[in-house]
């Protein structure tokens, strides 16, 4: 061992025999669980769409033949279960709390199912909000799964930190909307992806257009579409539009995002 060596394998330079890989901060799944593929769905901001963006990706993914899970890691915002019609609290057993399903077979495993009452707040402090997210991966049962695709609180704080630390993430999924404020914030989301060495799999632009019912004219409520610009600026090839649809809204509100038609996200979903 280098003389004055200060244990901080991280700064140093010489070849050490005492020199240790850093700690791998990942947590076990389950052990009756086995996940093929962890994608994380997030966005810099709040008001996207971005849960509503997770549900349809896992609805794609199911509906091309694999088997799907949905970890609603928006802790303090919770509607994948609504989203799904999931209702129900899960038992627990000693090897874990098995997962709920949707009427397609698609597992659902979020805070709102534990809650007393689904409009109970979650007050809760930063550090307890993400032990929940990764007890969500260690404690419930997912069983076989080709994709996981977690629904994660927007920014870039405790929990999408958590999740990128204790969960072997594959990559993420980012939503954004046309503004050009909301383009801004999404490159947080992906420096952050970076910083983190998780590939960006795609850009998703949701509102990007509302087609008037009464004459077909599209209308960019919230400015010009600008996603495939946006794409090639951050090196993300695989982006996708939206439109503003109240259709699939009602769909979510009222527990039938399964009913919904995911012709337009089908390509991108493929690529993921």
């Amino acid at each position: 061992m280098a003389e004055n060596c200060d244990h901080n394998c991280e700064s140093c330079g010489v070849d050490c025999a005492q020199r240790t890989a850093p700690e791998s901060l990942l947590e076990p799944v389950n052990e009756l669980s086995r996940v093929g593929k962890v994608i994380a769905v997030v966005s810099g901001k709040g008001g996207v769409g971005k849960s509503m963006v997770t549900s349809l990706l896992a609805v794609c993914a199911a509906k091309s033949g694999r088997k799907v899970g949905v970890l609603d890691a928006d802790i303090t915002g919770p509607s994948i279960p609504r989203a799904f019609g999931v209702h129900g609290r899960p038992y627990g057993t000693d090897k874990g709390m098995p997962a709920l399903e949707s009427r397609d077979g698609i597992k659902v495993m979020s805070i709102n199912l534990l809650l007393d009452n689904e409009t109970d707040p979650v007050v809760w402090r930063g550090p307890i909000i993400a032990s929940a997210v990764k007890q969500f991966w260690t404690d419930v049962i997912w069983g076989d799964l080709d994709y996981l695709f977690v629904d994660m609180p927007p920014g870039t704080g405790d929990v999408p930190l958590t999740v990128f630390q204790s969960l072997p993430v594959n990559g993420v999924v980012v939503v954004t909307t046309p503004q050009d404020l909301v383009g801004m914030i999404v490159e947080k989301a992906v420096n952050m992806a970076g910083m983190m060495h998780v590939p960006v799999l795609g850009l998703v632009e949701n509102m990007a257009w509302y087609e008037c019912p009464c004459c077909g004219q599209k209308l960019n409520i919230f400015g010009e579409s600008h996603v495939e610009e946006q794409g090639m600026r951050l090196g993300v090839g695989n982006t996708v539009s939206l439109p503003l649809d109240p259709t699939v809204a009602a769909a979510c509100d009222s527990g039938k995002v399964e009913d919904v038609d995911v012709s337009r996200l089908w390509e991108f979903a493929q690529n993921i």
